[in-house]
């Protein structure tokens, strides 16, 4: 891979983009595993970045790392240009994690008056938090129903609401549409779009490429805790396997010049393409 987090940087100098969150150099081993390994990026303002690898690359590890779950053994966490050092400057942080952490036998409502107390709302604005969540998940009508009785999806939309009631600055959302229907998982992009007009910095993981390249503006692919590559996705392409490949094909027995192979006037055919002829 050419792209490297010097190059990811530099690219962000020159745009002037303000760094909402910036991990450097992050390390963290859970026993034997070298989890995180010396991994570092940077997001920016109203940016949605994935966070893109396989189960055990060290996603949910650098997250919880960031989050302060975990001590990394080495490296740094900036939150809006100051180093995190304790919950105060964690405030601003939101974390929605991959597992439901809803009451099942509290309404809506209930799980989001909680969750906003968790957060440190009271009196009017944690009323108005939960009547803006219940209407940003698209959930006000179901706002008595007990959560236990939702369907996945709905219960995910409020998992994430419940994250993002303190009205955070940088989102961290650990594999959220997992799990869930079409329907919901387009709901829960537009609900991160919403957020991300409001210039929150979002950082999602996910293991599915096709979601990244349709979703987010960066991609950082991690494995064996590292970053390999970053970047958006034609930079991606162009660092790899490239805009343009040439295929070669060897058949094991030559194609008879008078063969019973013909086109047929098949749409999907093009010139020098080969189809069965029909049979009787």
């Amino acid at each position: 891979m050419t792209l490297t987090k010097t190059t990811t940087n530099n690219n962000e100098r020159q745009n002037g983009m303000t760094a909402a969150l910036r991990v450097d150099n992050l390390r963290k081993r859970l026993g034997s595993v070298q989890a995180v390994d010396g991994l570092s990026l940077t997001v920016g303002s109203g940016q949605l970045l994935a966070l893109l690898g396989p189960n055990g690359a060290g996603k949910t590890t650098t997250i919880r790392c960031i989050m302060g779950r975990l001590r990394p053994d080495s490296g740094t966490v900036e939150l809006l240009g100051k180093r995190i050092l304790g919950r105060r400057e964690r405030k601003w942080l939101g974390f929605v994690p991959q597992e439901i952490g809803l009451y099942g036998d509290l309404t809506a409502r209930e799980n989001l008056t909680a969750f906003g107390r968790f957060h440190g709302l009271v009196g009017r604005e944690l009323d108005r938090r939960v009547e803006w969540a219940l209407v940003w998940t698209g959930l006000e009508d179901r706002a008595t129903k007990l959560v236990g009785s939702f369907s996945g999806g709905m219960k995910r939309r409020v998992n994430i609401a419940c994250g993002v009631l303190h009205s955070p600055k940088v989102l961290l959302l650990d594999e959220p549409t997992v799990g869930v229907d079409p329907h919901s998982r387009e709901r829960i992009f537009e609900m991160i779009a919403e957020l991300q007009s409001e210039g929150t910095a979002i950082v999602l993981t996910t293991h599915q490429l096709e979601e990244a390249e349709k979703r987010c503006e960066r991609i950082v692919i991690v494995d064996h805790g590292k970053v390999v590559a970053s970047g958006n996705l034609h930079d991606l392409l162009v660092a790899t396997v490239g805009l343009e490949q040439t295929a070669r094909i060897t058949l094991a027995e030559p194609i008879p010049p008078h063969s019973s192979f013909t086109t047929n006037g098949d749409p999907r055919a093009t010139h020098g393409d080969c189809l069965p002829e029909p049979g009787p």
